[in-house]
């Protein structure tokens, strides 16, 4: 069974109908159009139908256009449980919990910078530690650790990196309350003691961006961005301590599920009901391996704002440098819906997806709640990225969100074996993008042609009401792991 079951909505919706697979509580929904729809994998639509088996689902199982084949999940699920009778999943929040984006934003121009930009991304590349394994700069000692658990990037802010002025543009302000540190293996944080304020490898990165085209003026104002000018994106999580969370929930997620009497259409939906012990525990896990991955990106910013001081002079206010918005890609978090014209508290399951909450929100800084929560959407490290606000609509059909990327067409064996012969660094170069990483592996594997083209997956949810463009913030010099 694939797509010829699909049924077509409208030109930005397909339905995965109930009866796809047996045991559907809900409907599937898509955000896709027909273009993008030619990568849409036979599994991927599968593990859309299997997660709306799960007991106490509500709405629908839902996919954003980025949607490609994940760990039970889809990349790119979105999922709503009832509290009551609902679940949580490790496989709908992902191996990199608080995977996410990070936005710093200068008033440099793209002509000032472009002269100096090898520097630049060298002075990233010495700065940031990347790669499979990297160790940071900061020596964490047991307690630390525990405290980077709870505070997530308070406690950076605290110890001198960044500002307070971060925290109220950070998801969350950067942490989210009831993470219990003895929830977390001895192992997970033996992982994580050398890894804070280090990029990782894969598809994260640190990216100089320029602002190429602005859709929405006065949000893009409100926002603090203009034409030309220069920004950096940073995207990462909560490398090896958040891996191993959730290596470690697994196996007892599948025990309970069996306890529980819940019939699984795939192993690796494995769950627990909300208000079970195991689930809490999953969840205090997972809040502080999100809390750590906050932290994580926190230092990563301030000694990205180091490097531009030292390649420009001047200092971090001269230079106006500042956090637009930091936001998470995997997680699950209670929050508060309209349900049948009810408001309920529901568990949010986001797995490559994020927040698009609407002007006026109550979780929104005060300096955005008119315009909406910011939106960032990398690209790859060849094409552009694009900053959107979310909408009302996207808080009616999808739980107040919307895609977080571009999404895999290749697998990273399939880009490696498309890339043999080539020179992906000299590619990007003659694009005009400065490109420093730390094994050419990882070029092959991230190479453009392994990913759709963000600007497609983002017209979708624009053109669906499900977040707004701003602005498309077009790459310059790149730093991988």
């Amino acid at each position: 069974m694939g797509k010829e079951k699909l049924i077509r909505i409208d030109e930005n919706t397909v339905e995965v109908p109930m009866g796809y697979t047996e045991g559907m509580n809900v409907p599937g929904r898509i955000y896709i159009d027909d273009e993008l729809i030619t990568h849409l994998e036979s599994q991927a639509i599968a593990q859309v139908a299997n997660v709306a088996t799960l007991p106490g689902i509500v709405g629908f199982s839902l996919a954003m256009p980025d949607i490609h084949t994940g760990y039970g999940f889809p990349i790119g699920g979105v999922a709503a449980f009832d509290l009551e009778d609902g679940i949580i999943s490790p496989g709908g929040v992902g191996y990199d919990i608080n995977c996410g984006v990070r936005l710093l934003r200068s008033n440099l121009e793209r002509d000032r910078v472009l002269p100096k930009m090898k520097d630049l991304v060298g002075a990233f590349y010495s700065s940031v530690p990347a790669g499979v394994g990297s160790k940071g700069r900061i020596k964490l000692s047991p307690d630390d650790e525990k405290r980077v658990i709870v505070k997530g990037a308070k406690w950076a802010v605290e110890n001198g990196f960044g500002t307070a002025g971060d925290i109220e543009k950070t998801e969350s302000n950067g942490c989210i309350d009831g993470a219990d540190p003895s929830a977390i293996s001895t192992k997970a944080y033996e992982r994580g003691r050398s890894q804070a304020g280090t990029l990782g490898s894969g598809n994260h990165f640190l990216e100089v961006q320029y602002v190429g085209e602005i859709y929405d003026e006065a949000a893009a104002r409100a926002l603090g961005l203009f034409k030309d000018q220069v920004t950096i994106m940073i995207h990462s999580g909560s490398r090896g301590l958040g891996h191993q969370v959730c290596t470690d929930y697994l196996p007892l997620m599948e025990k309970t599920a069996n306890k529980h009497g819940i019939v699984l259409h795939d192993r690796e939906l494995a769950c627990a009901p909300v208000h079970s012990e195991e689930a809490q525990l999953y969840l205090s896990a997972m809040k502080g391996a999100a809390n750590f991955a906050w932290a994580n990106r926190q230092c990563i910013m301030h000694w990205c704002a180091e490097s531009i001081i030292k390649v420009f002079g001047g200092t971090r206010e001269s230079l106006g440098l500042g956090l637009v918005y930091d936001v998470a890609h995997n997680i699950a978090k209670i929050e508060e819906h309209t349900v049948g014209g009810r408001a309920k508290r529901l568990m949010v399951h986001r797995k490559g997806a994020t927040r698009a909450f609407p002007p006026g929100h109550p979780e929104l800084p005060p300096t955005y709640r008119h315009v909406g929560q910011p939106v960032l959407i990398p690209g790859d490290m060849g094409r552009a990225s694009f900053v959107l606000v979310g909408t009302q609509g996207a808080m009616k059909e999808t739980f107040g969100s919307t895609c977080h990327g571009a999404g895999r067409i290749m697998s990273r064996h399939q880009a490696i074996k498309s890339a043999r012969g080539r020179s992906i660094h000299r590619e990007m170069e003659d694009l005009g993008v400065t490109v420093m990483s730390v094994g050419r592996s990882t070029l092959a594997e991230e190479m453009p042609e392994a990913y759709k083209d963000a600007a497609n997956v983002v017209d979708v949810v624009h053109n669906a009401g499900i977040a707004k463009k701003v602005a498309k913030l077009k790459p310059m010099g790149v730093v991988k792991g």
